[in-house]
């Protein structure tokens, strides 16, 4: 049966499938549907004393602040409670939402998911590597969820494979045959010359890269059927990039907290779901402070105090990130950043690695348990807008050791 699609409007959609803008019609009117829907005030009081009049209640502060508290470990849900006797607009009860992220994965479960890989990978000669890593992302994002639902992860082995051949045969195989030849010359400023340029080259490719995972991996994720994306240019970031590097060396690293809030600025409002974008509104000056504190105190505390900076750093990029009219809030501490990494390391080296998965699921629960998003936030409305990527990128930052944030 031919309808029109929901999101574009084309006049037949065969199968349940837009041929020209790609988007699931069943899987999108059920979500839109989803996001419209007004959340449910909890029930009034059914005990009221009959001899004496009840007094009226004290309308609720709507967009009052509320105290911060522990990131709950269960499933999200609304923390507004109605007080008057008619219920409030679904507008002002999602004004005064607080939102959790959660996480439900166990580390059982991916353990079995990594000796079938590693399996798999010996058995194949390494190829099934590509097809184990999308195991893994699958596995992992499929745990989070938002509003009791879950996220997906849409990449596939193939395309990882295909990514690894390009980058190998456009930046690896290159940079490997000009040393070869360098060193098989035998002339030592020949030698000298191929190192610069293979060092100008991976330098290069480093932003390039980070911004093409970062493209990739986006896309290839969604939630309640609507898909984020990714669109940065390359080279903005390469200029920032090199900016920074120099700067850097030139003023002995304390230009490292402009960079890292230029960065987050240039990833995050570049980012969108659907075809709203996430923003960021941080500054690199309000880190310079806590920055040079911890440098005067690595050697007097032995680097222990990085957690801390860590930790009011990670909060600082998530308190500043927001989406449409809603906020992100980090709850994360130096001490229990400190706490969750003793234990992480001391699992590694007790089991002589084999604790990985528990350790990767230990990780990401607390990072989640940290999160919160604060805010009005209206869902209705948002549509898919998807974007065309390669995992190139993803395939060139993992060559490179180039890290974007995800697995």
């Amino acid at each position: 049966m031919a309808t029109a699609c929901p999101r574009c409007g084309a006049p037949a959609v065969e199968r349940d499938k837009c041929a020209q803008c790609g988007v699931v019609a069943s899987v999108y009117t059920a979500a839109l549907e989803k996001m419209r829907r007004a959340p449910t005030p909890p029930p009034m009081p059914s005990t009221v004393r009959a001899s004496t009049p009840a007094a009226p209640p004290a309308p609720a502060r709507l967009g009052a602040p509320q105290p911060a508290r522990p990131v709950p470990s269960g499933p999200a849900a609304l923390a507004t409670a109605v007080m008057t006797a008619a219920p409030a607009p679904a507008s002002a009860v999602g004004a005064s939402a607080s939102r959790r992220l959660t996480f439900h994965g166990s580390g059982g479960t991916l353990f079995g998911i990594y000796v079938v890989n590693i399996l798999l990978t010996i058995v194949t000669f390494g190829f099934y590597r590509f097809w184990g890593k999308v195991r893994v992302r699958r596995f992992l994002l499929s745990q989070a969820a938002f509003e009791d639902d879950r996220f997906a992860y849409h990449g596939t082995g193939k395309e990882l494979l295909l990514g690894f051949v390009k980058a190998l045969l456009f930046v690896g195989l290159p940079i490997t045959a000009l040393n070869t030849a360098a060193r098989l010359s035998g002339d030592l400023k020949i030698a000298i010359a191929s190192q610069v340029v293979t060092y100008l080259l991976v330098f290069t490719f480093i932003p390039i890269a980070m911004v093409g995972a970062r493209r990739y991996r986006l896309s290839r994720i969604s939630w309640r059927g609507i898909r984020f994306s990714f669109r940065g240019r390359a080279w903005a970031f390469v200029r920032i990039f090199m900016l920074a590097s120099l700067l850097n060396v030139v003023t002995l690293t304390l230009y490292y907290p402009f960079f890292q809030a230029r960065q987050q600025r240039f990833m995050v409002s570049n980012s969108h779901f659907g075809r709203r974008p996430f923003r960021f509104d941080g500054r690199g000056r309000d880190l310079f402070g806590p920055y040079l504190a911890a440098l005067l105190l690595l050697v007097p505390t032995l680097g222990l105090y990085l957690f801390w900076f860590n930790a009011r750093m990670t909060r600082y990029l998530w308190d500043h990130t927001s989406f449409e009219t809603a906020r992100f809030r980090s709850t994360m501490t130096g001490g229990a950043l400190l706490a969750q990494t003793l234990v992480n390391v001391s699992m590694l080296i007790l089991t002589l690695g084999l604790a990985w998965p528990w350790v990767l699921i230990r990780r990401t629960r607390f990072e989640f348990s940290c999160l919160g998003v604060e805010g009005p936030l209206d869902l209705a409305g948002i549509v898919q807008e998807p974007q065309l990527a390669t995992a190139t990128g993803d395939a060139l930052s993992s060559l490179l050791g180039a890290d974007v944030g995800f697995v």
